[in-house]
């Protein structure tokens, strides 16, 4: 049904609307669009993350190309890590990038992205003031806001028969096989961590390490790690509980009309997702040019009934074309549960991090392929000894 709404604000913004005042941006930035014609924007993003035309909605990428003549080679990713990876394997240019906020702190700190020139981005100002100076990038040099939100507990109703309030029933017994988690360390440690009562951004090995034993003791549970596989699994009726992001289980209960949501009493994960320009971009004025344009106020709000997400922008929230203005699981009435940010970790704890996340993935992994491999290679081996004898008869008998 949002889609639905999705569907009709974008077509009320925009069917009827001069071609002057979609142009209107254009006068106010500093970029000179005309010398920008022609070239081509690369944008890396998360899945599901952007109004893409699909159900009727306003296909935001393609309106940018039409109304500047640039070209988006728009790609996505399913996780910071893998973001990070990416960027840091230098195997592909991005012209603009959308990471969570600890990923942003160490992007900075490893002088990875690009300062932005706010005269080239007067949409700025739309950004309200509580989403401004925060931890990671406290100067308001190379982030924009472009959604906020929280984890928190998706569960089907026609499969869950109690009422969800905990974390503790990812680790319930009588779900086995049902339960979904996170494909990424982050998420996946921080639900432990929550759990357990142990701070998702500490320094300590032995915190970490405990972590670690709760996630393998939930795994014989676990069905699958996911991330944007979730929305088949969970709108399918394939699983009956998975932690995810707020504004995705809209657009699962859009549809699935059995799953519910609820933030877990023991705390959850608060997150921002910024817009950027990674280091090195080909073409830095063009992703000025697109930021500018993702806010403003018509784009930004058929963007965000869309995506669903929380959105921090004055002229989305005043709007009467907004639909989720309200929305309870994206803008509660009160937050009574530990809320916290994820910051970046030192080198040690990110390594730590990893090596036990690798671990776990690998520990108990489908003995069944592990065997087949085996039997594979020592078949391969005996072939191989099998033909080397043959050969040496055959040479015997020649001599």
């Amino acid at each position: 049904m949002k889609k639905i709404f999705a569907f009709l604000s974008a077509f009320m913004l925009f069917a009827f609307m001069p071609a002057s005042v979609l142009a209107a941006s254009a006068a106010e930035t500093s970029v000179d669009p005309e010398s920008l014609r022609g070239t081509t924007l690369y944008v890396y993003n998360w899945g599901e993350y952007i109004s893409d035309g699909s159900e009727g909605s306003l296909d935001v990428n393609k309106e940018f190309e039409n109304r500047y003549g640039i070209k988006v080679e728009y790609t996505n990713y399913a996780s910071n890590e893998d973001m990070y990876a990416k960027l840091l394997g230098g195997g592909a240019n991005y012209d603009v990038i959308i990471p969570s906020d600890y990923m942003i702190e160490r992007l900075i700190k490893e002088d990875l992205l690009e300062k932005l020139d706010f005269s080239n981005i007067p949409n700025y100002s739309y950004i309200p003031e509580e989403y401004k100076d925060l931890f990671f990038d406290p100067a308001n040099e190379y982030s924009i806001p472009y959604t906020f939100g929280m984890v928190g507990l998706i569960y089907n109703t026609a499969m869950v028969d109690e009422e969800i309030d905990s974390w503790d029933v990812m680790w319930d017994e009588k779900y086995s096989g049902q339960i979904l988690n996170f494909n990424n360390p982050r998420d996946a440690f921080g639900i432990a961590q929550y759990y357990l009562d142990i701070d998702i951004n500490t320094e300590n090995v032995e915190d970490w390490q405990r972590a670690a034993e709760k996630l393998k003791e939930q795994k014989p549970l676990i069905q699958s790690y996911v991330m944007d596989e979730i929305f088949n699994k969970m709108e399918n009726g394939e699983a009956a509980i998975a932690p995810y992001y707020a504004g995705d289980f809209l657009t699962m209960a859009d549809n699935n009309e059995d799953l519910a949501f609820v933030y877990p009493k023991e705390g959850t994960n608060v997150f921002v997702d910024s817009m950027c320009i990674p280091k090195g971009a080909q073409n830095k004025a063009a992703a000025e040019l697109y930021i500018n344009f993702m806010l403003e106020t018509d784009i930004a709000t058929a963007n965000a009934n869309f995506i669903c997400y929380g959105c921090p922008h004055t002229g989305v929230q005043a709007s009467d074309d907004y639909d989720l203005k309200g929305e309870e699981v994206l803008y509660p009435a009160s937050v009574d549960f530990k809320t916290e940010y994820f910051h970046n970790l030192s080198p040690e704890t990110l390594s730590l991090m990893t090596n036990l996340w690798d671990e776990l993935k690998i520990d108990g992994a489908n003995n069944t392929a592990v065997y087949i491999a085996l039997v594979a290679v020592v078949v391969v081996v005996i072939v191989i000894a099998v033909v080397s004898i043959i050969r040496k008869k055959r040479r015997e008998n020649d001599n």
